[in-house]
């Protein structure tokens, strides 16, 4: 199964980067600009049982996308497993770990599985790992900035 793994250091405690991620809008500010995503409905924060359904596309056909949190540890990590959607399997866990400077590494790791088998796999591997590379450079500045920004 691929994995796909970004890792980021951030000057800001791991305590306060978890803290952004439990934002109501985190979602939203993580969902890159050219990515055709919306939420429909949310339950719960990152605790295990929560769950999101969103709305993406795949070129022009609308897929629904339901993940649910499936491991979660105050200030250090959370899991969310994909329970229908685009992909045959998705598994994303986002850590971050304290550099020992005052700092942590976020490091967002993915297993996934493409839907169709090696058709999928032939046709769609080198699409999604540019999307994925794409997607988390996004994701990883917006928190850097966010989570390193002074405190208001």
């Amino acid at each position: 199964m691929p994995i796909f793994e970004k890792r980021t250091r951030i000057a800001a405690p791991p305590e306060r980067v978890f803290a952004f991620h439990e934002q109501p809008d985190a979602l939203e500010r993580l969902t890159p600009p050219w990515e055709r995503m919306r939420v429909l409905e949310r339950t719960g924060g990152l605790q295990v049982g929560a769950r999101a359904i969103v709305e993406t596309r795949v070129g022009p056909v609308p897929l629904r996308w339901v993940a649910e949190h499936t491991r979660y540890e105050p200030g250090r990590l959370f899991q969310d497993t994909q329970r229908s959607g685009p992909f045959r399997r998705w598994v994303h866990t986002h850590r971050m770990d304290p550099d020992g400077a005052g700092g942590c590494y976020l490091t967002d790791h993915v297993a996934y599985e493409l839907p169709f088998g090696a058709i999928g796999r032939l046709g769609g591997a080198r699409f999604v790992r540019r999307k994925l590379e794409r997607m988390f450079d996004y994701r990883h500045e917006v928190t850097r900035r966010a989570c390193e920004a002074p405190a208001e």
